[in-house]
């Protein structure tokens, strides 16, 4: 397993916080049957007073990822690790069906983490929705998705001319996801 741990704007990680990162990413990921060749990516960094840390684990099969933001680093930590886990225990059947379905192999967890009860995903998809996409720039985009008072809006990038997704990010700026 390969861990990449860094600070972003300016925070620096330092020693007693990452090996406390290490130790809790390492028993995290004894949760899956194989972790050679896997890849965990650990951000931190501060935003006034709160301490974020972000986890992002790229598998061949999906991504798994987790943020969480408290007063205090360590705990921000096992609040994401805390996340991560119950993505897991939530989605674990759908995941195996999905990788059973794929690659015809027995399991992707490993024998501890199956035998851990987890609560039933109950909710379905009850709407599904046609829009028309339309063309316009990423200003006119922000000032549609305030304007409706969502949290992401779907448009045609005038520059560009991809279909562009815009979003309200938890620090209360935008972010902007296009299709390759």
């Amino acid at each position: 397993m390969k861990m990449n741990i860094h600070g972003k704007n300016k925070f620096e990680v330092k020693p007693g916080l990452r090996e406390y990162i290490e130790e809790k990413v390492e028993s995290f990921v004894k949760l899956f049957n194989n972790t050679d060749g896997l890849s965990v990516n650990v951000v931190c960094k501060e935003y006034g007073d709160k301490k974020v840390v972000e986890i992002t684990i790229p598998t061949k099969h999906l991504i798994l990822r987790a943020e969480a933001s408290t007063e205090d680093m360590f705990n921000s930590v096992d609040t994401c690790i805390n996340k991560l886990e119950k993505q897991l225990l939530k989605h674990r059947k759908k995941i195996n069906s999905m990788i059973r379905a794929r690659d015809g192999i027995a399991g992707y967890f490993s024998e501890q983490f199956e035998n851990i009860e987890a609560e039933e995903d109950e909710r379905e998809v009850v709407r599904n929705k046609e829009v028309f996409l339309e063309v316009m720039s990423i200003e006119e985009a922000k000032l549609q998705l305030d304007l409706l008072a969502h949290d992401f809006y779907m448009f045609i990038n005038s520059e560009d001319h991809k279909v562009t997704l815009i979003y309200l990010r938890g620090d209360g700026n935008y972010g902007v996801m296009k299709v390759r």
